[in-house]
C-alpha cells in the first residue's frame, strides 16, 4: 500500500513552507490542500486538528489518516518515518535542540 500524504496549508504560511521544504528534501509525493484558515476553515481541517480546538491552525500533515499538527513536530515525524533518505535534523539530541 502506498503512503497517502496530505498537507493542509496556506501558501503564505512560513510554518507550512517549513513542512513543504522537508517533504521536498525527502522526495515525498503529497497532496497539497490550500486552506482559508482565517475565515472559512474546511471540514477536513476542523476534523484533523484536535490539538487546538479554538484556532485550528495550519499546517497539518496527514499521513495514512493520522494527523500531525505543528510544523516542528511534523519535521521530526517526516525525518523518522522516511529515514532512508538524508536526515533533516541531527541525530544527537543536544544538537537537535540547538
Amino acid at each position: 500500500m502506498a503512503d497517502e500524504v496530505v498537507l493542509l496549508d496556506y501558501w503564505a504560511s512560513p510554518y507550512g513552507m517549513r513542512v513543504r521544504i522537508a517533504l521536498a528534501e525527502k522526495g515525498i509525493q503529497y497532496d497539497s490542500r490550500e486552506e482559508d484558515y482565517l475565515t472559512n476553515k474546511s471540514s477536513l481541517l476542523l476534523q484533523m486538528n484536535p490539538s487546538n480546538p479554538v484556532h485550528k491552525k495550519i499546517p497539518v500533515l496527514i499521513h495514512n489518516g493520522k494527523q500531525v499538527s505543528e510544523s516542528l513536530v511534523a519535521l521530526e515525524y517526516i525525518d523518522e518515518i522516511w529515514n532512508d533518505k538524508a536526515p533533516l535534523l541531527p541525530s544527537d539530541p543536544y544538537l537537535r535542540a540547538l
